[in-house]
């Protein structure tokens, strides 16, 4: 019973990888069980993706529609077979911010365990 599971690559996404996607990724900073990065589809953002990025997860999280088409335009051969859930959460919050996390919570929640409030955040 010491089988150890596979740690789990989570990739997300949002325009300028500074609120959305990097809460997420600290979010889940240290959880066992993941491995996870973050970054944004706009030439100015703080971590823009590449087909590395794409190539290297085993889950993809767009934030927005408008995340996976530019996604579908620019990295078409990367994305096949690639698991891709778009969570539907508007430009609305800053890093970290509590409704934001709360937000990603329960968007998260049927894909994936989530770190307990009292660990990362």
């Amino acid at each position: 019973m010491n089988d150890v599971p596979p740690i789990q690559k989570l990739l997300f996404v949002c325009s300028q990888n500074r609120y959305r996607s990097l809460t997420a990724e600290k979010l889940f900073k240290g959880f066992p069980g993941y491995d996870v990065r973050s970054a944004g589809t706009q030439p100015d953002a703080r971590i823009v993706i590449t087909e590395g990025h794409i190539g290297w997860a085993d889950i993809i999280f767009v934030m927005e529609k408008s995340h996976l088409s530019r996604l579908r335009r620019k990295f078409p051969e990367a994305l096949q077979g690639k698991r891709v859930i778009t969570l539907h959460i508007p430009d609305d919050y800053e890093f970290m911010q509590p409704e934001l996390l709360d937000e990603l919570r329960g968007k998260l929640d049927p894909y994936v365990t989530l770190p307990h409030e009292s660990r990362n955040v």
